[in-house]
């Protein structure tokens, strides 16, 4: 396994970070690596992402900052050219994942379908994104892939929160779970949330 994904199934959390301002961005990182979360999904979506991704890279070295949200190869080529070191997609893009597979970075497309889960797979990805988990059946749904697809990893990401960490975590196909949860409030909530959901992945043993 990539060191990356090996690094992302140890903390067993990845907080999905958006960010409206730069000027939110070091406060934000610093509090999850107090909090005991050195990695973050930093959604391209807003203006000031690539920014903070290469914020993330000098400023953290210790952080693990990808790029969530990626959609096409040109976001994608931005967002490794600013230093991130995994890349996250809503759904499955061909073009990503060869602008990944070009560039050594990890790539976590996101499925919900056993057709998308093909898809994944015929582009070379076992490790997977399941979005929106909440909306599409949760951990049911991930079983039932699962028993199709033995060989895939999941993290869902999407109506993961505090009250469901645990149960996800327990399924032995889940090597990850993205959240929000923990980054809302204040830097000293943010900090104290992550703690807690640090706490809480560090009940679960597989």
């Amino acid at each position: 396994m990539n060191d990356v994904l090996e690094k992302i199934k140890q903390l067993k959390l990845v907080p999905v970070v958006t960010l409206k301002t730069l000027e939110d961005a070091e406060p934000t990182l610093a509090a999850l690596i107090k909090g005991g979360l050195p990695v973050a999904e930093i959604c391209f979506r807003t203006d000031c992402a690539e920014e903070a991704i290469r914020l993330a890279s000098e400023k953290f070295p210790e952080l693990l900052a990808g790029a969530g949200t990626v959609i096409n190869k040109e976001q994608c080529e931005r967002a490794i050219a600013a230093g991130a070191k995994f890349i996250v997609s809503p759904g499955c893009s061909k073009q990503v994942a060869k602008v990944c597979r070009r560039e050594g970075v990890p790539y976590l497309p996101g499925v919900v379908t056993p057709t998308e889960v093909i898809k994944a797979l015929s582009l070379g990805y076992d490790h997977l994104k399941f979005f929106p988990a909440g909306d599409f059946g949760g951990l049911k749904t991930i079983k039932a892939l699962s028993a199709a697809f033995p060989q895939v990893s999941f993290m869902p990401t999407g109506g993961v929160g505090a009250d469901n960490l645990k149960e996800y975590l327990s399924f032995s196909k889940i090597f990850a779970c993205g959240g929000s949860w923990m980054v809302k409030g204040s830097p000293e909530e943010i900090e104290e949330t992550t703690r807690a959901a640090v706490a809480l992945a560090a009940e679960v043993t597989k």
